[in-house]
Order: structure tokens, then C-alpha cells, then sequence
């Protein structure tokens, strides 16, 4: 291999691989001479990549971990891979996948040739996900087209769908997505409207980038930032639930099955603690997170809460004392 530049890559492209490469089996790999590897370890490691040489009669190298994130090279396995796993997380709003991951699919997905681009999408369309919460989903390229958006500064063109059912077209500068964790949201300033709006991403439909730029404009009075102005959005359109429960559980156990959007846990004792906590997200969804934490528990506040407890018990208690089809006779 006789192109510098192309035998570098393929040269950091097998370094990645987590493993010790002797000289020899390099030099065999690229078909240049053992002197030649050495000179291009060299000028990797002049470009920052911090390579590791190991003495002995044969003598190996590998990268290690430096002060910066090198480039990836995937091959096309390894890159459908990551696309498919970033598709399914951020189309489904997953707790812990916020607009970081969104940012690496659209880049991911800038660049990925057409015939893997069409085996992510064929994998994606052969799935079935378990949906979270109202199992609103997201296609997951409507979001990379507003993370690019967003990154990019360009205004973009989409069709939306209020809850009331309205549908209307619109034409917005994106300013950030924001995950709740149950949902994603677009906070952008709204060009016909002349102000600042908040979009459930799941209601969102061919958005389309114009390709003309904007320069970002201040957010309202006490809107930090994009996730502040969202939540004042939802404050308005959400009456407060001053929720109290104790659940018959450890503190730590209890924890890691609740959204942290809900709050802190009071340890009670070593197995039991309490929430007490106020949040803007629906009686319907606090009802269904706390039924999923997997242990007993007493609603003590608000009423609703707890009247919609019981609802939710009856209906499955009855969902559970039918008869199954194979047990008819």
C-alpha cells in the first residue's frame, strides 16, 4: 500500500481493534516493510494518537487512551450497530438518552453510505419496541434532521399536530431538544407566531431544513436555557400534583426504578421511604411509573392520585380474573 494518507487509516483503523499487533503482522497487513510501520507509528503519534510500543524480539504496538477522542473507523457491522442501538434509544426517549446521543446519530447517519443506510431501516422496521409510558414514538430520523437543525443554526419547515387535533404548518429557528425522559421536546421560536414555543417532537412530521441560517435570539426573561423554558411552558398547560407515597422498600432500591425527574427519596427505615415531591407530569403517568416500581406502596396524596390507583388496580384485577382463550371451553 503505497498512498500514505490511506494506509495511516487503515493502520489507526486496526489499532482501535482492542488487542497487541506485532510489527511484523502490520507490516504483512498493509504490505509495506516493518521500517515503513514504525515511520507511520511515528507520524500517528505526531498527530496525537497516543501509541504504545512493547519491547521484546518481536515487538508490538497498541493505542491507548489519550487526553482526546480519536476518530472511529467502523467497519459496516460495527456501524450499522451503533446506528440501529442510537435509533431505538432516541426514538423511544429512553431515561439517560438525552440530546448528546441524538447529536452522534446525525452524524452518524450524515455519513453513512446508502446500502448501510438502508440496512439500519429495514432493521429498525423489523422491530417491535416496548414503548414507555402513552407509547408515543419518534422516528428517529425526525429527530436527526432537528438535532442538525439545531447544530447547524437553520430554520426548519414541519408539519405539527396540537392536542386538540389541529394540524398546522410551521416554520421555527430550533433552539435545543429536550429530553423529560417520557418525551422529546423542540423549544424554538415560532416565526409566524412572532415567539417562543415548545413542540412534542412525537407530533412533529416532515421536517424539513431550509437551509437558511439564523443567528440565535435571546430567550425570554428567567429562561436559562432551553430545558427552563420547557418546563415553565408545562407548568401552564399541567396543574401541580404534590405527590406523597411510601413504598416498602429500600431507599437505593426504590431509586433505581423511579424516574429521577420525580425527586429524592426519604429513607424510612432500611427497608422502607417516602416521596414527597411535587411534579407537572400527569396523574395517569405518576399513577403508572409508581405501579411499575415492583413493590407495595400506599398513596397517601393528592386524591387524584390516589383515586386513580384505584381505577388502575380494579381494571387489572379484572384484566387478571378473566378466563384465557385456552382455558375456554
Amino acid at each position: 500500500m503505497t498512498d500514505t494518507p490511506a494506509r495511516l487509516l487503515r493502520l489507526l483503523s486496526l489499532l482501535q481493534t482492542p488487542r497487541e499487533w506485532p510489527g511484523s503482522e502490520l507490516a504483512g497487513r498493509l504490505e509495506v516493510s516493518p521500517r515503513t510501520i514504525r515511520r507511520d507509528i511515528d507520524r500517528l503519534r505526531d498527530l496525537g494518537y497516543p501509541v504504545e510500543a512493547s519491547r521484546g524480539s518481536v515487538g508490538g504496538y497498541r493505542l491507548v487512551a489519550g487526553t482526546a477522542m480519536p476518530p472511529l473507523l467502523l467497519d459496516d457491522e460495527e456501524a450499522v450497530a451503533i446506528a440501529v442501538g442510537l435509533r431505538a434509544g432516541a426514538g423511544h426517549a429512553i431515561e439517560g438518552v438525552d440530546e448528546a446521543s441524538v447529536r452522534a446519530l446525525a452524524k452518524l447517519e450524515q455519513v453513512l453510505p446508502a446500502r448501510l443506510r438502508h440496512r439500519v431501516s429495514s432493521l429498525q422496521n423489523a422491530t417491535v419496541p416496548l414503548t414507555r409510558g402513552d407509547g408515543a414514538t419518534i422516528d428517529p430520523r425526525t429527530l436527526t434532521v432537528i438535532a442538525s437543525a439545531v447544530t447547524a443554526r437553520e430554520r426548519l419547515r414541519f408539519g405539527y399536530l396540537a392536542g386538540d387535533g389541529a394540524a398546522s404548518k410551521r416554520q421555527a429557528e430550533p433552539y435545543r431538544l429536550v429530553s423529560t425522559g417520557s418525551r422529546w421536546y423542540l423549544v424554538a421560536y415560532d416565526l409566524d407566531r412572532e415567539d417562543w414555543r415548545t413542540f412534542r417532537v412525537d407530533r412533529v412530521s416532515e421536517p424539513f431544513a431550509t437551509g437558511a441560517r439564523f443567528a440565535p435570539r435571546e430567550l425570554p426573561a428567567g429562561g436559562e436555557d432551553g430545558a427552563e423554558l420547557l418546563a415553565r411552558s408545562m407548568s401552564r398547560l399541567q396543574p401541580e400534583l404534590h405527590i406523597d407515597v411510601t413504598f416498602e422498600a429500600a431507599a437505593d432500591v426504590v431509586a433505581a426504578r423511579l424516574p429521577a425527574e420525580l425527586g429524592a427519596l426519604e429513607p424510612s427505615s432500611e427497608q422502607s421511604c417516602r416521596l414527597r415531591t411535587a411534579s407537572r407530569s400527569s396523574v395517569e403517568w405518576v399513577a403508572l411509573r409508581l405501579a411499575l416500581v415492583g413493590c407495595a406502596f400506599e398513596a397517601l396524596g393528592p386524591p387524584e392520585l390516589v383515586e386513580h390507583l384505584g381505577v388502575l388496580g380494579d381494571r387489572l384485577s379484572r384484566a387478571a380474573s378473566r378466563p384465557s382463550a385456552a382455558g375456554r371451553t
